[in-house]
């Protein structure tokens, strides 16, 4: 009886568990990112745009879609519309026949539309530069509005999509269940000098290093670090330090 009620008054009992911490010392986070650092000085995002409206579009049709496929279809569309006034002017219709090549194209459609005609009653066809004011757009979650609050007006955000997600769990940089989650505590772990380009350097290590279906642990720089359960076979000599 007793047992039962230890187990009754525990929290951990009852579900409640103190959040996962990251697998790595501050050290080692240090030189992960500092390591990436020397690896891609100025890391780039990969999405093309021209100005800071059609960067809000192209990351609003990204979403389940590769940047390489979403850059095919706006090159045409961002020729003929890159203000919200002339997106707006062409209409869902027009608009779907240049990204029909995307997934979910229709909605994404009247997605973008729909932010366009918003930009334009709201705020004079200017993007705005809050995560706030940004989610409240069409199509917009939090992970776009990350994207262009970083890229567009040079603020330190972590914007988690599928790449940074798989790896924040699989080398248990900062496990997570949800991309809220992991981004509160990439935020929490990542040194503030190394912020700024972390989301990219994570995103770019993910779609051409730690792959999804098999990581290329000997092209690594962090592998020798990294303490991921499981690594391809062959791998690298330990990495020294850098600089």
């Amino acid at each position: 009886m007793s047992t039962q009620r230890a187990k009754k008054s525990n929290p951990a009992a009852a579900g409640k568990r103190a959040p996962a911490r990251s697998a790595y010392s501050k050290d080692e986070i240090r030189e992960i990112f500092r390591r990436f650092s020397v690896q891609r000085p100025e890391p780039k995002g990969e999405l093309e745009h021209t100005n800071p409206f059609t960067l809000l579009v192209a990351v609003v049709l990204s979403a389940q879609a590769t940047d390489v496929g979403v850059n095919k279809a706006t090159r045409a569309l961002f020729a003929v519309a890159d203000t919200p006034e002339k997106m707006a002017a062409l209409g869902e219709e027009k608009l779907a026949s240049y990204i029909r090549t995307i997934g979910l194209y229709r909605n994404k459609a009247k997605n973008v539309i729909a932010l366009s005609e918003r930009l334009i009653a709201d705020s004079g066809s200017a993007v705005p530069k809050t995560r706030e004011e940004l989610v409240s757009l069409p199509g917009v979650g939090r992970k776009t509005a990350n994207v262009v609050m970083s890229m567009a007006f040079g603020q330190a955000t972590i914007a988690v999509d599928t790449h940074i997600f798989r790896i924040a769990n699989r080398i248990g940089l900062a496990p997570g269940k949800t991309p809220d989650q992991v981004e509160a505590k990439l935020e929490k772990i990542i040194p503030p000098d190394y912020l700024f380009h972390a989301h990219h350097w994570l995103i770019l290590h993910g779609r051409y290093v730690c792959k999804a279906r098999k990581p290329d642990c000997p092209a690594c720089v962090i592998a020798d670090i990294c303490k991921a359960a499981e690594k391809t076979s062959e791998m690298p000599a330990p990495l020294a330090p850098i600089g």
